[in-house]
C-alpha cells in the first residue's frame, strides 16, 4: 500500500486518544529522512467472530492491543523497530523504472533487500496434548515443509497469480528446520489467548532460547481461533507463535484451514508483517509499498478482481484471511520488512550472528 502522510495534528490527537502517558511517542523521535507519521500499533476490532462454518483466522492484533495496555514501553520498542526497518528500506538504491507503480511491474533488477545473507530459523514445537485433538509427527513434518515452500516461493498455487501482481511475488529465502518437539499432556480443553501455554507454572511449556529459536506452541486455543503471534518487541518469555491443534500442517481436522497456512500467516506477524489491509479503512496502511490498499479482510476463495479502496485486492497474499489453498504469495515489500529484522541492529539479528 502506498504510504499515507497524516498531519502532525492528527497524529498528536491519535496519540493522546489511544496511549497511556508512559507510552507516548513524541515528535522529536521522528527524523526528516525517515517519516514515521503514519505509524500505529493500536487497531480497531473489525474482524468477524467465529461461526459454525468459519473460524476467527487470527487474533494477533487483539492480543497486541492487550499487550500494549499491560506493558508500558512496548509501543516505544515497536516504534524503534519500525524506524530501523524503514531506515534500512529507504537506504536501498533505486533501480529499474522509478515510479513504476505499486504492482512490482517496473523494469530493471530490484535493489538488494536490507539483509541478503542466508537465514535459517530453528523451530521448537511445544505441544500441549489434548486427546480430542491429536498432533502427529506427520503434522509437524508437513508444517515445516509448508513453511519452507511458502517462504521460498515454492507454493504450487503461485502459478495462478494474476499478471497484475506477478512482478511483486518474492522468494523470502528463509529456511525453517525442526530443532525439537516437546510434548506435555494437558487437561485444558481451552487455553485462550493469555499466553498460559507459554508458562510451565500454568501447565504450559516455557520458551526455549527465543533469541535463537522460533517457539511454536500447539494447543486447543478455543473460541474458533486458528492462531496468533507475538510481534517483534514483545517479551522474550512469550516470543513465538500459537497454533490451534487442528491447524498445524496438513490436517484433515482443519478443513479448509488444514493445509498449514495458519503458521505461514502467523510467522509473518512474528517477522513484523501486518495484515495486508492494515486492520483499518482505506487510509490505514500495512507499511508495504507494493500491496494495494484495502479496507477489509477477504475470506474463502475470492474471485479476481476483488475491488476495495478503488484498487484490486491482493487476496492471495499470506497476510489476508482467505482459505489455505487460496493464499500463495508474499510481496517484495513484505520481504524487505522481514529481512530488515536480521540486519545489524535488527530485532532478530541474533538468528544470523555467529
Amino acid at each position: 500500500m502506498k504510504k499515507l502522510i497524516f498531519s502532525f495534528a492528527a497524529l498528536a490527537l491519535a496519540v493522546v486518544a489511544c496511549q497511556p502517558n508512559s507510552d507516548k511517542i513524541t515528535p522529536n523521535q521522528e527524523t526528516a529522512s525517515v517519516d514515521m507519521s503514519d505509524f500505529y500499533v493500536y487497531t480497531d476490532d473489525t474482524s468477524p467472530k467465529a461461526t459454525k462454518t468459519t473460524k476467527e483466522r487470527c487474533v494477533s492484533m487483539k492480543v497486541l492491543n492487550k499487550e500494549l495496555k499491560e506493558h508500558p514501553g512496548l509501543e516505544k520498542r515497536m516504534f524503534n523497530i519500525e524506524k530501523h526497518t524503514r531506515t534500512l528500506i529507504s537506504a536501498k538504491k533505486p533501480s529499474g523504472n522509478p515510479g513504476g507503480g505499486n504492482n512490482g511491474g517496473g523494469g530493471g533488477t530490484p535493489p538488494p533487500t536490507p539483509y541478503t545473507g542466508t537465514i535459517t530459523i530453528p523451530v521448537v514445537v511445544n505441544i500441549l496434548e489434548d486427546p480430542a485433538h491429536p498432533v502427529t509427527q506427520a503434522n509437524i513434518d508437513s508444517q515445516i515443509a509448508i513453511l519452507n515452500a511458502d517462504y521460498n516461493n515454492n507454493n504450487p498455487n503461485t502459478s495462478g497469480i494474476p499478471s497484475e501482481f506477478a512482478g511483486a511475488v518474492t522468494n523470502a529465502n528463509i529456511t525453517f528446520t525442526l530443532a525439537a518437539v516437546n510434548r506435555k499432556a494437558s487437561t485444558k480443553s481451552t487455553w485462550g489467548t493469555s499466553d498460559g501455554m507459554k508458562n510451565s507454572s500454568q501447565g504450559g511449556w516455557d520458551a526455549t532460547d527465543p533469541a535463537h529459536n522460533l517457539n511454536l506452541w500447539v494447543c486447543e486455543i478455543g473460541g474458533g481461533i486458528l492462531g496468533y503471534a507475538q510481534f517483534p518487541g514483545g517479551a522474550a518469555a512469550t516470543d513465538g507463535v500459537v497454533i490451534g491443534s487442528d491447524f498445524l500442517g496438513e490436517n484433515t481436522a482443519g478443513g479448509q484451514y488444514g493445509h498449514g497456512r495458519t503458521a505461514t500467516h502467523e510467522v509473518g506477524h512474528w517477522l513484523n508483517l501486518r495484515h495486508i489491509w492494515g486492520d483499518g479503512r482505506c487510509r490505514q496502511d500495512d507499511f508495504v509499498t507494493d500491496t494495494p490498499s484495502s479496507d477489509r479482510a477477504n475470506y474463502g476463495c475470492p474471485s479476481y478482481p476483488t475491488v476495495h479502496c478503488k484498487s484490486n485486492d491482493m487476496t492471495m497474499n499470506y497476510m489476508d484471511y482467505v482459505d489455505d489453498d487460496c493464499m500463495y504469495m508474499f510481496s517484495n515489500g513484505q520481504n524487505d520488512r522481514m529481512r530488515a529484522l536480521f540486519a545489524s541492529g535488527g530485532a532478530r539479528e541474533s538468528f544470523v550472528l555467529p
